[in-house]
């Protein structure tokens, strides 16, 4: 019996919702072989794949979006539902399209997220188990990226799918938002919904999936019973190698941040609001060289909204009691006097590159701070970009259209275009989001390496419980709900 052919049963077998059968796909970035997958009504899929992998394509598939240059069989069901980054990408776009805030004279939050929603009384103790009750009447461009994915996933789900595909659902989840989806997913499958997870790290695949296929270098290597597939991966389902595989070397030659003393960054009673809604108040942070940070707190706490008030990126930064760099927001500095010694990683910055530019491009692009690249680099400027695309494994890529990358490589790209400029601060919101295991691992080590030789200073917003380093040297803990703590700050 040869591995793809494990599961296949003596009874008579059920006629598949989904039927892929010797497939090709290919793009310029990537490329998908699958010789048999077959999901059946009923049925809970894990495909896991790793970083590069050729994820993106299956969900581009899907989609519909995909033509395949090759099928002996395509047959998807009638009523598929897909949750993907392309999705909400594109969702986001058209958000913004649809921004009427020049006419309202105020921002634009856009299309409340209980609109999105075909029939929100249906669907109500689902929007209570995943804790949605105060956002369905909030603009879509209010929501936090753990918000949304929530949203999305109703969305699909309030039309009457019969199978669901969710791309990597649980990135950008607390970890309470994690156990909750799971549980509401459990019993949707107990229920009859087929589902199909595509991950990239085992230890996300909910327990009760009965099925499992490992995707590697654009190949399905195994597919069957969930047990079966688990005992053939053994400890070898992962990347053999990280595509990051930068050095600190490359920081090197930028002034030690060792005995400064001057705060990076101080902010004293500190608040934010979306229109009449508050965010948080009373925040007080104090950042020195060398104090790495960690911030952590339940989705749409308010840990991104404080990354936009560092990096001017919210128009509450100049109203607030805050000094960047020892200079008072507000005192005639401009942005880019603020962001030529940051480094920034975040889902925000990730949904306005919407750019034409290719993977070069945007990496070369943070040595100017700007979202593509609107000057022509030197010769040196792209040596350096093409070092930085080779130490994260992407140097094939480089002409490669961003957006047509996977959203792991963009992000690896997003994180060589902080990198580059070897910045005073390095500013990362759920910057591991898309990544496999072992670029999550490579990346860490690396930011830890990097405060271990004093080359940057580190403010890290995290979900993820095995990302939380002994390098930081405070955490900064977000506490909704509890009146007389809505802070807890803990230094090590």
């Amino acid at each position: 019996m040869t591995p793809e052919a494990i599961g296949d049963s003596m009874e008579t077998p059920k006629k598949p919702l989904l039927s892929l059968r010797g497939l090709k796909a290919q793009t310029a970035a990537s490329s998908l072989a699958i010789d048999h997958l077959e999901v059946c009504a009923g049925e809970a899929w894990g495909i896991l794949g790793e970083t590069g992998a050729g994820m993106e394509l299956l969900a581009r598939i899907l989609a519909g979006d995909l033509a395949p240059v090759r099928a002996g069989a395509c047959v998807l069901p009638r009523e598929l539902g897909l949750v993907s980054f392309a999705g909400q990408q594109e969702r986001f776009e058209r958000e913004l399209k649809n921004d009427d805030t020049d006419f309202l004279n105020r921002p634009d939050p856009g299309t409340p997220a209980g609109r999105l929603l075909a029939g929100k009384q249906t669907h109500r103790e689902l929007v209570r188990l995943l804790r949605l009750e105060h956002v369905l009447d909030r603009g879509y461009r209010y929501l936090s990226s753990g918000e949304a994915m929530k949203i999305a996933i109703l969305a699909e789900l309030s039309r009457g799918v019969q199978l669901l595909a969710l791309e990597h659902p649980f990135d950008g989840l607390d970890p309470a938002s994690c156990r909750e989806l799971a549980r509401s997913l459990s019993r949707l499958h107990d229920g009859g919904l087929t589902l199909l997870f595509l991950l990239s790290d085992i230890a996300d695949l909910p327990h009760w999936c009965t099925h499992l296929a490992l995707l590697q270098d654009g190949l399905i290597h195994f597919t069957g019973p969930a047990d079966v597939i688990r005992i053939l991966m053994g400890g070898s389902g992962g990347r053999r190698q990280a595509l990051f595989r930068a050095g600190t070397a490359a920081l090197r030659g930028t002034d030690s941040q060792a005995g400064a003393d001057e705060p990076l960054i101080a902010l004293r009673n500190g608040f934010a609001r979306y229109g009449e809604v508050a965010v948080f108040s009373g925040l007080s942070l104090s950042i020195r060289p060398g104090e790495h940070t960690l911030i952590t707190g339940p989705n749409g706490c308010g840990k991104s909204t404080l990354v936009q008030l560092i990096t001017g990126d919210h128009p509450l930064c100049y109203q607030n009691d805050l000094c960047i760099f020892g200079r008072r927001r507000g005192g005639g500095e401009t942005i880019w006097d603020v962001k030529r010694h940051m480094g920034i990683v975040s889902n925000d910055l990730h949904r306005c590159h919407r750019i034409n530019g290719n993977a070069l491009a945007v990496v070369i692009s943070g040595l100017f701070d700007s979202i593509g690249l609107y000057q022509r680099p030197t010769s040196e400027q792209r040596v350096l970009g093409r070092s930085w695309l080779e130490w994260l494994g992407l140097a094939d890529k480089a002409a490669l259209p961003f957006r047509r990358l996977s959203y792991g490589e963009q992000r690896l790209v997003l994180l060589a275009r902080a990198l580059i400029k070897k910045p005073r601060l390095l500013v990362l919101d759920e910057p591991t989001e898309g990544l496999d295991k072992a670029n999550r691992r490579a990346l860490l080590d690396f930011l830890e390496q990097t405060a271990a030789e004093q080359l940057s200073t580190i403010l890290y917003i995290s979900h993820r419980q095995d990302e939380h380093r002994p390098f930081f040297r405070q955490h900064l803990e977000f506490r909704p709900g509890d009146d007389a703590v809505p802070f807890r700050l803990l230094h090590r």
